[in-house]
């Protein structure tokens, strides 16, 4: 089975980036990316924590930005403490990797994102998820080091591993699900029609109301031919609005 990839979004420390990949190769993760290190990469403070699990490192994908890092994902899962404003499922890690093993046994490939150590992930990082992962953790010290969420994210998805599915759940996926960069093609497609629709106003609200549609998108679970009829949809109604 495909096990998800964990992307690192924008951290900051190489320690902390070590000590992830060891907590992921404990647990049978191998892939990882990362997303705009602060400092640099490859990173030598990093490859001295990792020890045993250098490997990850040697491996790992280097993105310049979040959308690219997730163009070929069908499921995102970010992981976040804090309330948002965002409207998102929210899961415990435990239900958050049982669903993710049925996604992937139905043929689709998923990520789990983790923030930078200060501040964790930001709104429009949320946007492109499906779901939040939330640990359920003390209300007056939610804040977890970064290995710390990875090692619990990825302790439930070994877990996942001795948890049947029901083959309801697994029949229920779709089998040919939209990849990111399909998704984020359509929120541009949508972007370009209602822009000139004259939908984004006042201006000043205009990037909230963007990030709230490409939101909605993510959160869908699109398939590949939901993208290609809303596509045509849009086109189709464009015409209408020309005659």
């Amino acid at each position: 089975m495909t096990a998800p990839v964990f992307i690192l979004t924008r951290p900051q420390m190489g320690e902390n980036i070590g000590a992830a990949a060891r907590a992921m190769l404990n647990f049978g993760l191998e892939e990882m990316r990362v997303v705009a290190p602060r400092d640099g990469w490859p990173n030598p403070k990093a490859v001295a924590m990792a020890s045993g699990a250098g490997r990850l490192l040697e491996r790992a994908g280097l993105f310049g930005d979040l959308p690219a890092a997730l163009a070929d994902c069908t499921r995102v899962y970010a992981t976040t403490a804090r309330g948002r404003d965002l409207t998102k499922p929210v899961l415990t890690p435990e239900a958050a990797m049982v669903e993710a093993r049925a996604h992937i046994n139905a043929g689709g490939r998923v990520a789990v994102l983790f923030g930078p150590e200060r501040a964790g992930l930001e709104n429009d990082d949320l946007a492109l998820a499906s779901a939040v992962i939330s640990v359920p953790v003390n209300p007056a010290f939610p804040s977890l080091n970064l290995a710390q969420c990875v090692l619990l994210t990825g302790y439930e998805w070994a877990r996942a591993q001795g948890i049947g599915v029901p083959g309801a759940l697994a029949a229920m996926a779709a089998p040919d699900m939209a990849t990111g960069i399909e998704v984020a093609r359509l929120g541009d497609h949508f972007e370009e029609k209602l822009t000139a629709a004259g939908y984004f106003f006042p201006d000043d609200k205009a990037p909230v109301m963007k990030r709230t549609l490409r939101s909605m998108l993510a959160r869908l679970d699109l398939t590949r031919a939901d993208v290609q009829t809303l596509h045509g949809i849009l086109r189709q109604m464009a015409r209408g609005w020309r005659s």
